[in-house]
């Protein structure tokens, strides 16, 4: 693979990195990640950096411009979440811009994108993903929330849960089972959901360093008009499968990766042991050359999927397949990180944010606690594995019978 620039896609990248460096010069404390939906601040932050994103036209780089779109090549929208990610920049509501807006160009009908994706390309709006439920978290096929028909809407009752942002959001997509005498994988279907709708209910589910990033919803017969339906009825299945192809594809994991080492990198040069830098410790040397080396391959992945996605439809599956293998790589990384990070600091990694004692505001501590749902949210290793083995390398899906 060639990672050689064009001069047109060089002025496109300096024209990123001037504006995140300039506008994370005046961000709150915690301005990044998931963070955004626990802190106020943050969250006023995130708001306004999406507004101004949304006036360069740089939420929507590849859509249509019917849309609101700029039909620009999706190198340019990989080349945006690689510098934006790398800065730790908010702004870029992930459900919305990232799993939903692509998902309703392939599969949404006329007034649900020109009723959902001009509103999201200008960053006005937020969304979050109605998915995971108490008993059907991987195996998402076996979930219960029920949406029985009557006349023009859908009565939708169930529950939900690990709902990121969703006391944050306007609106939800979401699966639901309308057909129960149907296998397991068909019989869902694909709604669009306003946060606002009588009958839905937040409970949040706090971390274990006491956030709010997490929820429970509760549906008790709340209606959903049938025109937010995605897709037909009980094929929801095969439209969630395209979501989650767009969220297993970002190269942003990687970027923000490069710039933690480059930060620890930096914290080894400054400290001392045993009289001289920790940067000259030979196991130290290793360690954080073995992660630049994972971090370059995990870069290489994520290039490879946006290359596939920007051939069409034609390669669609080889997409899906380097989607998985860059979701899994990019996971396992984001924990061999931070292992690798409190494997370095020592007892410096386990310091909290906040305090003036914290290497790194603490980003070892908090990455330490967090890492482990990496290998669970999205879709977990396993299941990336399933997907590669069956689909990818043509492997059964259950194993020959034993031979007498």
């Amino acid at each position: 693979m060639n990672f050689t620039l064009t001069p047109r896609q060089q002025a496109v990248r300096k024209e990123f990195e001037d504006f995140f460096r300039e506008e994370m010069t005046k961000a709150p404390p915690v301005a990044g990640g998931e963070n955004i939906y626990d802190n106020d601040d943050a969250w006023a932050f995130h708001c306004d950096i999406a507004r101004k994103l949304g006036q360069r036209g740089w939420l929507s780089l590849p859509w249509p411009k019917q849309y609101g779109g700029q039909e620009a090549p999706i190198i340019e929208q990989l080349l945006f979440n690689e510098v934006r990610s790398y800065y730790r920049a908010p702004g870029v509501d992930v459900q919305g811009i990232g799993m939903l807006a692509p998902t309703l160009l392939v599969s949404g009908n006329e007034n649900q994108k020109q009723q959902h994706l001009p509103p999201l390309a200008r960053g006005e709006t937020t969304w979050c993903q109605g998915w995971s439920e108490p008993n059907a978290g991987s195996d998402l096929a076996s979930l219960t929330t029920k949406a029985v028909r009557r006349g023009e809407d859908y009565i939708i009752n169930g529950q939900k849960t690990w709902t990121s942002g969703a006391h944050r959001a306007h609106w939800c997509f979401m699966l639901a089972r309308t057909d129960p005498n149907q296998p397991r994988h068909r019989g869902l279907s694909f709604f669009l959901l306003d946060m606002k709708t009588p009958g839905i209910s937040l409970r949040p589910l706090k971390g274990m360093d006491g956030s709010h990033m997490f929820n429970e919803m509760f549906f008790d017969d709340v209606r959903v008009p049938a025109s937010n339906l995605v897709g037909e009825e009980n094929r929801g299945w095969y439209v969630s499968l395209m979501t989650m192809n767009f969220e297993r594809s970002s190269v942003g994991a990687m970027s923000e990766a490069r710039r933690v080492v480059e930060e620890l990198v930096q914290f080894c040069k400054e400290s001392m042991f045993d009289g001289r830098p920790l940067s000259e410790d030979r196991l130290v040397r290793n360690l954080l050359g073995q992660i630049t080396i994972e971090i370059d391959v995990g870069k290489a992945l994520s290039y490879r999927v946006a290359a596939l996605q920007e051939k069409g439809q034609e390669n669609a599956l080889e997409a899906a397949i380097a989607a998985s293998a860059a979701k899994l790589y990019g996971s396992e990384l984001g924990q061999r990180l931070a292992y690798t990070g409190c494997r370095v600091m020592g007892l410096y990694g386990q310091v909290k944010g906040g305090s003036r004692w914290a290497p790194l505001r603490g980003y070892f501590e908090s990455a330490y606690q967090q890492c482990l749902g990496m290998n669970i949210a999205a879709g977990t290793s396993e299941i990336q594995r399933n997907v590669i083995a069956v689909r990818g390398l043509d492997l059964p899906r259950e194993p020959a019978p034993a031979k007498n």
